[in-house]
């Protein structure tokens, strides 16, 4: 019997480590990934607090899992499978584990556009992770899909490489931040493909182009390109709490204040519950208001 189970090993799983660990909790740590979470897909983190200009995302990552570590901490590799809420009691692929409070910190995982062509050619032009791919595109042609500040940071990345970046976005303005979409403008390598959508991805063994549909006009044409980046959102990796603890629409835990999900003893943090802005240092927030909430429902059962 653990005090406390933390399931996900990114920045809020950690944070709530670190946090329950100085409260010297017997603390338990999940992550099927490796520790650092889906962020490590990022190279940089510009706007975390602390660092003048941009932080390497591993080696944040890195001092964090130190941190925690250095409070004794056990982080074990495993995926969880299914969550007896009443119990805390938890099951993975190889164990089952029980503790008398629970942290949900899973994150999401990167949705997809869903349009023929995907699917198909995914590792082969198809990336949802321009650090992990990038460097493959040298002097070629790429499409980054998105709006937001993901799509620009991966798009000023990739312009590393790639000889054009063209920005797909839908709306027909970019929703990243000012400082970034001012950068995109200077980037003479990229283009922008504003007020249009992907309706298919076209290619036999790569990527060979895409067909993008002119949302006002309704218009088709299609693009030549080596390789499409998506970056559209994200799905909450809830399955296995799914009709257990109360979820919206698109599967993020619901929870108060406190990160308290309305089950006893269960919190949830980080880019699992919904929230209105996802971000490694909300993540981190999360993280240690959801661990002070499981050391207070703790003590309070004595």
């Amino acid at each position: 019997m653990h005090d406390l189970i933390i399931i996900g090993a990114g920045p809020a799983g950690l944070t709530s480590a670190l946090y329950a660990g100085r409260s010297r909790l017997n603390i338990l740590v999940l992550e099927k990934m490796s520790v650092g979470g889906r962020i490590l897909m990022s190279e940089i983190i510009e706007n975390y607090p602390g660092f003048v200009g941009s932080a390497l995302t591993q080696e944040l990552m890195q001092r964090m899992e130190e941190q925690v570590k250095s409070l004794g901490v056990k982080i074990e590799a495993d995926e969880v499978l299914d969550l007896d809420c009443q119990t805390h009691s938890i099951k993975t692929a190889a164990n089952t584990y029980s503790a008398k409070a629970i942290i949900i910190a899973v994150g999401a995982r990167p949705k997809k556009l869903g349009c023929p062509g995907e699917d198909k050619l995914i590792g082969k032009g198809v990336s949802y992770c321009a650090t992990c791919d990038g460097p493959f595109y040298k002097e070629k042609e790429v499409m980054v899909v998105g709006g937001g500040d993901a799509v620009a940071e991966e798009a000023i990345y990739l312009t590393r490489f790639a000889k054009k970046v063209n920005i797909i976005h839908r709306r027909n303005e970019m929703r990243a931040s000012l400082i970034l979409q001012e950068r995109l403008k200077e980037n003479k390598k990229i283009n922008f493909v504003l007020s249009s959508i992907v309706t298919e991805i076209s290619g036999t063994n790569k990527v060979e182009g895409v067909k993008v549909k002119d949302v006002n006009t309704q218009k088709e044409r299609i693009i030549s390109c080596d390789g499409v980046f998506i970056y559209i959102g994200n799905v909450p990796e809830t399955a296995f709490v799914k009709n257990k603890l109360k979820l919206d629409e698109a599967g993020f835990i619901i929870t108060e204040p406190d990160m308290a999900t309305g089950v006893e003893g269960i919190f949830a943090a980080g880019d699992c519950r919904k929230k209105t802005l996802y971000q490694v240092v909300t993540a981190c927030g999360d993280g240690a208001i959801a661990a002070d909430s499981a050391y207070k429902y703790i003590a309070s059962k004595g």
